[in-house]
């Protein structure tokens, strides 16, 4: 074997395999599934080596943009964002929220959006939103090679319908429609479901019940994975946290102090420094230092 030969082959060798959506499916009842958002290409990098899961959450509405709900979030925003996230990927497996229209019309149109973002973005699956009503659509696009991420619970495309932001699975009715939801997504393909904002034990009872993993935010801990929103984790957010919500950070106020650093150093005239011009003399820079 020549000495190029031999670097080819250390190389396969010790490059890292993508996650990929039946690694996702196997991980029921094993090691807990990391998961967080990513919507940028840089925070994808950084975040590829600690997740298994990357979701392009349609969250981007309201942590890019500004909006107040998921609702005006465009199939062009999820698939430009999603491509982005691609590319700063190596490792981690790579799904992408279907918006709110783009798929519960019919479940051909569910296909033709989901084939355009997953051709577009080169994800590795997308998720959408619904229960029992949506089972069809998700077995409709299983069997056309399009993986599903399921989303039951708390779920942000119908906050209008359930009438805000609130923890659901308290009332035995309630209760018994989530599990039935959650059952009928997994049966018709999905390989993981995210289960959102629902009464601790009503996770656990969900996880319990069906044979893919379980991804939860605000949920359980005897969930098979956990999420959250990555702005919400690193602490970018100052105005409201939600209770689910675990901060490890407090990156808003580091960007602050940076800021007010750079913002009094230019008030002051002292950057841009010679160091940082082009043209000054070696020496000057060195008098400057």
């Amino acid at each position: 074997m020549s000495r190029r030969e031999a670097k080819f082959a250390m190389s396969a060798v010790t490059q890292t395999r993508r996650i990929n959506i039946p690694d996702i499916r196997r991980r029921k009842d094993g090691q807990p599934l990391v998961c967080l958002t990513a919507y940028t290409t840089p925070v994808a990098r950084i975040l590829d080596a600690t997740c298994d899961l990357l979701l392009v959450g349609d969250s981007l509405g309201m942590v890019v943009y500004g909006l107040e709900t998921t609702l005006g979030v465009t199939l062009d925003m999820m698939i430009a964002h999603g491509a982005a996230v691609r590319r700063g990927v190596q490792r981690a497996c790579v799904v992408v929220d279907m918006p709110f229209g783009s798929y519960q019309a019919s479940r051909e149109d569910a296909f033709r959006a989901a084939a355009r973002v997953m051709a577009e973005t080169g994800c590795d699956g997308v998720k959408l939103e619904g229960g029992a009503e949506m089972a069809d659509t998700v077995r409709f696009l299983v069997e056309r090679g399009i993986p599903v991420m399921g989303h039951v619970g708390l779920m942000p495309q119908q906050v209008n319908v359930a009438g805000g932001y609130r923890s659901h699975g308290k009332e035995v009715t309630e209760r018994e429609k989530i599990v039935y939801d959650a059952r009928a997504i997994a049966g018709a393909g999905a390989f993981s479901v995210v289960v959102e904002g629902t009464v601790e034990s009503l996770a656990r009872e969900i996880t319990e019940q069906i044979e893919v993993p379980t991804i939860g935010i605000g949920a359980s801990a005897a969930c098979d994975g956990q999420i959250l929103v990555v702005d919400d984790m690193l602490g970018l957010f100052t105005d409201f946290t939600p209770k689910f919500v675990k901060r490890y950070a407090n990156l808003a106020g580091a960007v602050h102090t940076a800021a007010e650093a750079y913002a009094n150093d230019v008030r002051e005239r002292r950057f841009p420094g010679p160091e940082h011009c082009f043209g000054v003399p070696r020496a000057v820079r060195a008098v400057s230092g």
